[in-house]
């Protein structure tokens, strides 16, 4: 999904939805692949964050305490695929999911 969505897509994109869906989640589902889209262009500029800076922020806030050890002392990215999501993105996604409850 790097290119642009096309009216085309959009409305196979509206497709999926289930026959009960609302206005409400046919925009929750489009504004979704939006950020994505938007996600691709800055990766493809460039604007992402290297894989070291998140697992270092990861340890940053264990060390810190925000957030706990995982019980198994293992690499946690391993066999992940490297990948550099734009500044604030999870951010934004937790912020999006907390206000759906």
């Amino acid at each position: 999904m790097g290119e642009r969505m096309t009216r085309d897509s959009i409305i196979e994109v509206l497709r999926t939805l289930p026959p009960d869906a609302t206005l409400d989640d046919a925009l929750e589902q489009l504004a979704f692949l939006l950020e994505i889209e938007r996600g691709i262009a800055e990766l493809d500029a460039g604007k992402g964050v290297p894989h070291e800076e998140v697992k270092g922020s990861l340890g940053e806030l264990i060390a810190t305490g925000v957030i706990r050890a995982p019980l198994e002392q293992r690499d946690l990215f391993e066999g992940w695929p490297d990948i550099h999501l734009p500044r604030g993105a999870a951010a934004q996604l937790i912020d999006q999911d907390r206000e759906e409850d």
